[in-house]
């Protein structure tokens, strides 16, 4: 019998943040597989398990990852951790777990805290659907491609990002997205030192312009308004007559009637004002 891949979530700052299940399985597992074993050993020391450690990140997941295979092939058990929060989620810890599925090894989660959930419900920005980006492209170019992309999405987006990017970051977000968007900027999650900023994103762009920056941070941002986006929408059609706007349509393949209703729904009228004004 194969053995089992265990995903761990770990403390994203607070170490009472791990859970009673994490803690047993870090005890019970073979071995404990860490993005940084240094900083994984200063939990297991706080905690008093013994359970032997290896290093497991995205400089060696090649052959790390063939040799954790094959102690689970052999029946041994492994626990998956990260620095903090939860393994395989913007991490490459999603390497081994694809790894086990195609070899038919078990794999489980015992679940815990995650900043993006985190800072989510701290931010308040949390009342509909959300997108989790993680890190955006440190090329500043790739950055400004990627954030004009998500400008019309309605659901919120989450991101990470570090303290020597954070400023160009959120003033890319405010200039190609909108600078009236609500949002957070939320540091040190769960420690003693925990802030959050909330504002628009043109005051937080100020703010962080002129704030020391220490630690991790989350940004949350808002999603596009379905009010702003109809309203944008419908604007591109000012400087088309009906007759011009159905005739747009035809043109495409749609038929008069189809045509005279799509007008309709794109202006927000009635199909019959749009039929009189072909009559006339």
């Amino acid at each position: 019998m194969s053995g089992t891949l265990y995903i761990c979530a770990t403390p994203i700052g607070n170490l009472e943040d791990i859970t009673l299940r994490a803690l047993r399985l870090l005890r019970e597992v073979d071995i404990i597989a860490a993005e940084d074993t240094r900083h994984t050993r200063k939990l297991l020391n706080h905690f008093e398990i013994a359970t032997p450690l290896t290093s497991y990140h995205e400089h060696n997941s090649r052959t790390k990852g063939s040799h954790l295979l094959d102690l689970l092939r052999s029946g041994k058990s492994v626990a998956l951790v990260t620095d903090a929060g939860m393994p395989a989620v913007s991490d490459p810890g999603a390497d081994i777990v694809r790894l086990c599925h195609r070899h038919g090894i078990h794999v489980t989660c015992a679940p815990g805290a995650s900043a993006h959930s985190a800072a989510l419900a701290v931010s308040g920005l949390g009342g509909g659907g959300f997108v989790f980006e993680g890190f955006l492209p440190r090329d500043a170019k790739d950055r400004r491609r990627r954030i004009t992309e998500l400008a019309d999405d309605t659901r919120t987006h989450i991101f990470y990002e570090s303290p020597h990017r954070l400023r160009e970051t959120v003033a890319d977000l405010a200039a190609h997205i909108d600078a009236r968007r609500n949002a957070a900027v939320i540091s040190e999650l769960t420690k003693l030192y925990e802030k959050t900023i909330i504002g628009t994103l043109a005051e937080l762009s100020e703010l962080v312009a002129n704030t020391e920056l220490r630690g991790e941070f989350v940004i949350v941002v808002e999603g596009a308004s379905k009010q702003a986006l109809l309203k944008q929408e419908r604007a591109q059609f000012d400087d088309m007559t009906i007759p011009q706007h159905v005739e747009a349509y035809i043109n495409t393949g749609l038929d008069p009637k189809s045509a005279m209703k799509a007008v309709a729904r794109d202006r927000g009228i009635a199909k019959s004002v749009v039929y009189k004004e072909l009559l006339q």
